[in-house]
């Protein structure tokens, strides 16, 4: 995520908390294509011949983002946070309706390689990732969320960090050990 607009987009949406909707029209233009980069990435992460466009899941992430109530934005960081838990929940939604329609015929596919690593990973199923980071958030709520916000999000160490509020090098651990335990947890899914 690029930080050139990182004091305009947190100044947005201090407006847009305050009431004035027009921020939120001068909001999209800058955080859209970092939304796209993010809905893309996801989507290479899915199977072959996936239904679900990068512009239909930025659209669709976008409206329940403006939709957020509850939500009092602080800053960048935790729009694009936000943003990853969205797109994590469409994403599996749409798996499910997916597995329903195939009776479980045809699994998506994605990927737990870290954000920096070259080397193509194994495929892996999304509904048992939504899973096993639902058990991982039982035992550690925080390396849940490490895992979302990098893996869902595309966020930085840097950026997880600032969200979370927490040293880089506790992210950086922290999303080890995560990674270390949903291999595991997985590949015993596989094992079963």
């Amino acid at each position: 995520m690029g930080r050139s607009s990182s004091t305009d987009v947190t100044q947005l949406l201090l407006e847009w908390n305050r009431g004035d909707r027009s921020a939120l029209d001068r909001l999209m233009p800058l955080v859209y294509e970092q939304l796209r980069a993010l809905a893309g990435r996801n989507l290479r992460r899915e199977r072959s011949g996936h239904t679900l466009l990068a512009t239909a899941l930025v659209h669709e992430a976008y409206l329940k983002l403006v939709d957020q109530r509850q939500v009092r934005w602080q800053d960048r960081a935790q729009f694009f946070a936000v943003a990853a838990q969205l797109m994590r929940r469409i994403l599996v939604d749409h798996a499910r309706r997916h597995a329903a329609a195939k009776r479980g015929s045809g699994k998506p596919a994605l990927s737990l390689e870290d954000a920096e690593a070259s080397v193509p990973p194994a495929p892996l199923d999304l509904l048992g990732l939504d899973r096993a980071l639902d058990r991982l958030k039982a035992l550690d709520e925080r390396q849940a969320r490490i895992v979302e916000l990098r893996f869902f999000g595309g966020l930085t160490i840097e950026d997880t960090a600032e969200v979370l509020r927490i040293s880089p090098a506790t992210v950086k651990n922290e999303w080890s050990l995560a990674r270390g335990w949903l291999y595991r947890e997985l590949r015993g899914a596989t094992d079963r």
